[in-house]
Order: structure tokens, then sequence, then C-alpha cells
């Protein structure tokens, strides 16, 4: 069986689309709760058609693995939260 996707194509004439305006798009097509992702495939298979475009995919016959989210930070800090105390985290070290 072929796999399913899901796509939307993000691109602005002068520049590479920022990370609020690629979560502006996701929000428009996917579920907030829906994960979708951005690839980094294989060198040997880059198709660069646009200077200025980035994709978002979300495959339709099953769900993207995702790592747990304390990988990524400390669950239910804020950014602002988490600038003060790193901060002071280097101030000690």
């Amino acid at each position: 069986m072929r796999p399913s996707w899901e796509h939307v194509a993000v691109s602005t004439a002068r520049r590479c689309p920022n990370w609020e305006e690629m979560c502006f798009v996701k929000d428009l097509f996917w579920d907030e709760e829906e994960c979708v992702m951005q690839l980094h495939p294989p060198l040997s298979q880059y198709v660069n058609n646009s200077r200025y475009c980035l994709h978002l995919w979300r495959p339709t016959d099953r769900d993207i693995p995702m790592p747990p989210p304390s990988f990524v930070g400390i669950v239910g800090l804020r950014p602002s939260d988490a600038a003060m105390l790193f901060a002071r985290m280097s101030a000690t070290a």
C-alpha cells in the first residue's frame, strides 16, 4: 500500500517563512493537537525548486513518532522563566 500524505507549501517573495508564519499556516489546515512535520531528507533526495518555500507534511495512514516532551525542555516552563533560570545557572557556574 502506498502511503498517503497531506501537504502544504508555504512561501514568500523574498525570504523563507519564519516559525510564527509556519505555525499560523499549520493551524489553518490542521487541528492544534495534530502533529505535522517539516522534513530534512538525505542530501541525495533534496528537491529545491523555490528558494523561499518550506513544506508541512502529515501522513494520513500512521501517527508521526515524537520524542518525549522532556527531551525538548522542561514541561510547563515558559520561555521567560527558562531564560531567568539559565541566567542564574550561568552566573553560578
